[in-house]
Order: C-alpha cells, then structure tokens, then sequence
C-alpha cells in the first residue's frame, strides 16, 4: 500500500492504497474475458471494470473487488464518495488509457464529467 499526500488545487489529498486513472467506457460490455457471454458476472448495481496489464494478473484478477475514489482531474471532476467496483474484463485497447475502464454507471457515481481521472484504489 502506498500512503501519499499531493497537493491538488490548494488542497492537500491524502491517499491510502494505490494511485492510478479511471476513464469510462461504452456499451457492449459483453463478451467480457471474465465470463464471456454471461450476464450473471455483472455484479448487482453495475458498478464493475475492466482492469490495465498492470492489474489484469494474466486473468487472475476476475471478480476482484476495488474501492475506487476520484482524487483530481481536468475542471474538478471529482465526486466526493468512493465506491466498489468489480472486475469483468481486460481493457482491450493497448496501450489500455487508463488502470480502471469503469462501466458508466460506476464512472458516473465518481466524476460529475467525462474525463479521465486520477483515483486511489485498493483491493
């Protein structure tokens, strides 16, 4: 666990896990490479990912659980509350954008836009 304190628009940030980037992504979410077709790996509430290399594991990280909080951003995007998210996917764009491509429900609940952020996460 990294604990860190940056200084973001004249406020001081305290973060206790690890820091990376969160950006959205677009329906279909399905075939994921977690659980292919199936509907039943969505968790309830549809608030799941799919993770970077750095977190995918060589797949060992389906059905992971992260508590993700935005930290900063372009224009002050951040929300103020965390949330859980649940791993279904590998990012499939390479060099993946960001270390969370969150459903957009779950991007929603942490950004008031649709930018890239950065965020805490821990397992």
């Amino acid at each position: 666990m990294v604990v860190a304190t940056f200084l973001v628009s004249n406020c001081i940030v305290f973060v206790l896990g690890d820091v990376g980037t969160a950006a959205s992504y677009d329906p279909p979410y399905m075939p994921t490479r977690c659980g292919g077709s199936n509907e039943d790996q969505f968790p309830p509430g549809e608030f799941f990912a799919a993770v970077s290399d750095g977190l995918w594991d060589n797949g060992a990280s389906c059905g992971r659980k992260y508590r993700v909080r935005c930290i900063s951003g372009p224009m002050r995007p951040c929300k103020v509350k965390s949330i859980v998210v649940q791993v279904v996917d590998h990012c499939s764009q390479d060099p993946c954008p960001a270390t969370f491509r969150l459903s957009n429900k779950a991007f929603d609940a942490i950004s008031k836009i649709d930018t890239k952020v950065n965020v805490e996460f821990a397992q």
